[in-house]
């Protein structure tokens, strides 16, 4: 929506961003600045910067973008499921498939497909835009995942991650070889000090982390390991192995900058789960074979090995 400002004479000096958060009802300072940056504010056709200084008088364009629903809406996405009932639904997540709407991902996500298989009947605790969502996974790592059907379940599954009876299991392969056969990367987590879209191990703004791993074979210059998890922060699993020196192989976040030719994101697969069902108190365990990419990518590391 397209909308135009007459600059009062009053405002003359005043830094664009700022004077854009008190005339357009309900936009935040910080909003009007994610504006400027998209060149959605110009003056005779041209965009501005946030520090543009007001002259008065100017006829600003202002283009708003569409509203974003308050809630995650059903979308008929085929989902991969082992098992199902009443309380909980467990899911193979493929790898592109984001767990719930991000920036660039308004929609076409797990929760969007989550909402039209059980109709609507998904646990509120983690509020309208990730029902049923107890836990999560990267958009380009693939594997289980365990969603609440309410928030009875929801709230058992949260107790479970909390006290690490909810035991996640991944494999992945990692460039270079891993000195030990197994070991434990307890190290914290948090922002990476100079670029907020990186996690990072920190002391400062951080939380405990710690990763288990064992190697299940090795080739010339990869490792194929499995890990555990204690704790589930952020990017966990790549950023403790980068940590190593070892990053996962196709992860040009926290590795190589090139992206790996044979591998769509990094080398990563949640390959078992083991839980206690909320209702029964049954101890349940769950796998998933690996996806297309890592099957091909450890054929290839066996080929040159030999």
């Amino acid at each position: 929506m397209e909308i135009h400002l007459t600059v009062d004479a009053s405002a003359a000096g005043e830094r664009l961003d700022r004077y854009l958060a008190g005339a357009v009802e309900d936009l935040t300072r910080s909003a009007a600045a994610r504006l400027l940056e998209e060149g959605r504010i110009r003056l005779n056709g041209k965009p501005l910067g946030k520090n543009y200084r007001l002259q008065g008088g100017e006829v600003l364009t202002v283009d708003l973008p569409a509203p974003e629903p308050a809630e995650a809406l059903p979308q008929d996405i085929p989902l991969d499921i082992v098992y199902e009932d009443g309380d909980i639904i467990v899911i193979n997540k493929p790898v592109g498939l984001v767990v719930h709407r991000a920036p660039g991902h308004p929609d076409g996500t797990l929760v969007n497909a989550l909402l039209h298989h059980c109709a609507g009947s998904l646990s509120g605790v983690g509020g309208a835009l990730r029902p049923g969502i107890v836990h999560r996974i990267d958009r380009d790592t693939s594997g289980l995942m365990v969603a609440a059907k309410n928030d009875f379940a929801h709230l058992s599954l949260s107790a479970q991650l909390q006290d690490h009876s909810l035991r996640r299991t991944y494999e992945a392969v990692v460039v270079g070889n891993l000195r030990e056969d197994r070991g434990t990367v307890d190290a914290p987590i948090g922002r990476c000090p100079t670029d907020r879209k990186k996690m990072a191990v920190t002391e400062k703004n951080s939380r405990s982390a710690v990763t288990h791993y064992e190697v299940l074979r090795r080739y010339r210059g990869y490792t194929y390991i499995r890990c555990f998890l204690e704790t589930g922060r952020t990017h966990q699993i790549r950023v403790h192995m980068a940590y190593l020196g070892h990053p996962l192989y196709g992860d040009t976040v926290y590795g190589a900058k090139k992206a790996a030719p044979d591998m769509t994101g990094q080398c990563l697969h949640a390959a078992a789960l083991d839980l206690t069902h909320p209702r029964t108190g049954e101890r349940m365990h769950f796998t998933c074979p690996l996806p297309e990419e890592f099957t091909r990518l450890l054929q290839k590391l066996d080929n040159l090995s030999q």
